[in-house]
């Protein structure tokens, strides 16, 4: 019998245990997360300048603050907000956060991210706070810094029209993107958080997170890249109450919760979250940073709606406001005697201001200074810019324009035959030879889309080569979008600006839908953190055929047309995607790029077919009509085989009728143009010229609705409206009637 059958037969007959008896390192499992320590309970000793009483009595103000607010919008995020004070409030005098309320979006503060945006009550409260305490120290605050604060009576109009935001937004102090969705600042904070290091700044991100965010798997792809590229300064600050809204979280994660980090190879401390000196340890040991270089997680064990009420430690607390005498009650028993009027929260607020002592007011200032001082003058924060990154050009993506002349790389040859994949790696490469702040990535498709040659100009970032430009993000769309724009939205010391550009297949972008939806918020909210982005949808249209249904990017672009502040760009050819990638970067408004994979004929210029600059107004005219009297017809075309299909019979529709030709780039910068420059747009399409119009798209048909008169008339518009089958690109195209046979038959039928 050989070694294998007798082990086989002892598992069958006798079990694992036996097994393990014998030989015991079959049964073992070795972890290999990061560090571990559990500081619940320790006997430490006191901090120096941890005042943990006047922390705590900050604490009882700014609980009293939220309830406050939570009561006058009968609406808002008790819970988490409650279970979270201490943290945020220790966070903030433990001298671990560079930040200056009087500059609060200085170049070189720390970036603070809430994951939890709902917990919005705490954050504004603990604005209201600071900038309380700094108007009754009498300090002036410059008008940007006014911008950002909250004062209390602010509180009174909480959620509603013109009072502090639902969610949390980055217009205000503390706060450097706008969130919401759960489990995406993870992401945000990554992308913060790389972005600094790979300028060789020391700068740290703090997210403020949930753990019920951990659910997201948004935050498995950000927490799995971040301990793989040794991103020690991201910390991250978990409120381990135990429920989301629904119940307790344990409902969906059935292990351990400490495995949810540990298993990623994060660093952990555990401590009691509602025990100040046990959280000012511990962010401070994050800051220093422990061994092994990799980020770390503060798991904070917590109560739910700690104060709240009857709804404290339930997941009740998480957004249902108390009625309004049970909150009296709970405001009382904080120590707070308000008047309690229905109606009038301004008054409870003055109470719970009126609590606040001039030795815990002039300490939170004192420990604010402390925070301000943290902060490096901006030159000397540039000077450490440029000498890590000598050799790059120390200029953004607003300060290069398209080259009078360009240069060969960027030029392509009229009647090759070149997949618009092959322009965007050309540009992208050319871009990032000039600029230092620009960083691209794909999700596990570089091969085939294209970023490689980019991404190699300054190499991949690792853990051992921190100053990369190009990111490895795996299979992890999700993550990839929120990080990539997220990084976006950051203004770099000497007023740099990153842009970035990131990659799927088009079938796949609506995944990333969430965290593009989010920075677009972000950036008509708070126009100064605007972020350009470039998101690659490649391999459009039918062109992959032979992969299915499941690779046919048909259908996307419907999704990210109706999302105002980002327009979708389908250049005809390559060098119409050079000439639109340029226009992007001088815009700085983000893009969905298509790019698609097989060759494409590059169109032919010259006797009437203007150059390929004319794609940046969303259309142009390719063909005018002939005016020989015979019947009119308005082509409007997009995609490149499409019209190069259409060539291939213009002879023969041209026999019966006067063809005009109207190449479509992107339907939502020539809606732009009839806004801007109505004359323009006039020439390309006028109105009366609309009866004549016959749309050609090869994918969603809507994508082209703008070229035509209202819906009675979009029987004229022919697209691709089903799941194809597997099958090579012409064969799809025929299948379709898109190739030369089907198109004759739609325009000539």
């Amino acid at each position: 019998m050989s070694i294998a059958t007798s082990r086989y037969n002892l598992l069958e007959k006798e079990g694992l245990e036996a097994l393990g008896a014998i030989e015991p390192e079959r049964r073992q499992y070795h972890a290999e997360g990061g560090a571990y320590l559990n500081l619940k309970g320790l006997a430490l000793e006191p901090l120096r300048d941890i005042d943990e009483v006047k922390i705590s009595r900050l604490c009882r103000v700014v609980r009293g603050l939220a309830f406050a607010a939570v009561d006058a919008a009968q609406s808002g995020h008790p819970g988490g907000s409650s279970s979270k004070t201490e943290q945020v409030l220790t966070l903030l005098m433990s001298g671990v956060v560079a930040f200056d309320p009087r500059n609060p979006k200085h170049p070189g503060r720390d970036r603070v991210v809430w994951s939890a945006g709902h917990c919005s009550p705490l954050f504004h409260s603990l604005l209201a706070l600071i900038y309380e305490s700094l108007r009754q120290k009498g300090v002036t605050l410059p008008a940007e810094a006014e911008k950002a604060a909250v004062y209390p009576e602010q509180l009174a109009r909480f959620r509603r029209w013109g009072g502090p935001s639902g969610h949390v937004e980055s217009t205000y102090a503390l706060a450097d993107t706008s969130t919401g969705s759960s489990g995406h600042g993870f992401s945000a904070g990554l992308g913060f958080a790389l972005l600094h290091r790979s300028c060789g700044l020391d700068t740290k991100a703090f997210v403020i997170g949930g753990d019920a965010e951990t659910e997201e798997g948004m935050s498995y792809e950000a927490r799995n890249l971040a301990s793989n590229l040794g991103v020690r300064n991201l910390i991250v600050t978990l409120d381990y109450n135990t429920f989301g809204i629904d119940g307790p979280i344990t409902e969906v994660l059935p292990s351990s919760y400490v495995n949810h980090w540990f298993s990623q190879g994060w660093n952990i401390v555990e401590v009691d979250g509602h025990n100040v000196r046990e959280l000012a340890y511990a962010y401070r040991l994050a800051a220093q940073g422990l061994p092994p270089a990799r980020p770390t997680v503060i798991l904070c064990h917590t109560t739910k709606g700690l104060g709240y009420g009857r709804l404290e430690n339930s997941a009740d607390s998480h957004g249902t406001p108390l009625k309004h005498e049970e909150y009296v009650e709970a405001m009382r028993n904080l120590g707070f005697g308000i008047p309690g009027k229905a109606g009038d929260t301004v008054a409870d607020i003055r109470v719970v201001i009126e609590a606040l002592a001039d030795g815990e007011r002039d300490y939170l200032t004192a420990r604010l200074e402390e925070s301000a001082r943290r902060i490096a003058p901006e030159p000397e924060l540039v000077k450490r810019m440029e000498t890590a990154l000598a050799g790059r050009p120390m200029a953004d993506y607003t300060s290069f324009g398209r080259p009078e002349v360009l240069p060969p790389e960027l030029v392509f040859k009229e009647g090759d035959s070149v997949p618009t994949r092959k322009a965007t790696e050309a540009w992208f490469a050319w871009a990032m030879k000039h600029t230092a702040f620009f960083y691209v990535g794909a999700g596990d498709l570089m091969k085939s889309i294209l970023t490689g040659k980019a991404e190699s100009v300054y190499g991949i970032q690792t853990r051992d080569n921190p100053l990369g430009r190009g990111f490895r993000f795996g299979i992890a769309e999700q993550n990839m979008a929120m990080m990539s724009t997220a990084m976006g939205q950051d203004v770099l010391p000497g007023g740099f600006r990153p842009m970035t550009a990131f990659a799927t297949y088009g079938v796949f972008t609506p995944m990333m839908a969430n965290g593009v939806r989010m920075t677009l918020i972000n950036n008509a909210l708070n126009p100064r953190a605007s972020s350009f982005f470039i998101m690659l949808a490649a391999h459009d249209g039918p062109e992959t055929g032979e992969d299915g249904p499941t690779h046919h990017g048909l259908f996307w672009m419907s999704l990210f047309t109706a999302y105002p502040g980002i327009k979708v760009y389908k250049p005809l050819d390559a060098n119409e995607a050079i000439e639109m990638l340029f226009y992007a970067a001088q815009r700085g408004e983000p893009i969905v790029f298509s790019a698609v994979r097989p060759g494409t004929p590059v169109l032919k210029r010259g006797d009437g077919v203007p150059p390929a600059r004319e794609a940046i107004h969303g259309a142009y005219v390719f063909k005018a009509f002939r005016q020989n009297g015979k019947p009119k017809k308005v082509l409007a075309i997009s995609g490149g085989q499409v019209m190069a299909n259409v060539l291939t019979i213009l002879p023969e529709l041209e026999e019966v009728s006067d063809i005009k030709i109207v190449a479509v780039t992107s339907p939502e910068l020539y809606e732009e143009l009839r806004r801007t420059d109505p004359r323009k747009a006039t020439g390309i399409l006028s109105d009366e010229e609309r009866q004549y119009v016959v749309a050609l798209h090869n994918g969603w048909r809507g994508f082209l609705y703008p070229f035509l008169l209202p819906a009675d008339h979009r029987e004229r518009v022919f697209g691709m409206d089903e799941f194809s089958r597997s099958g090579k690109p012409d064969e799809i195209y025929r299948a379709a009637g898109f190739d030369a046979a089907g198109l004759r038959e739609k325009l000539l039928g």
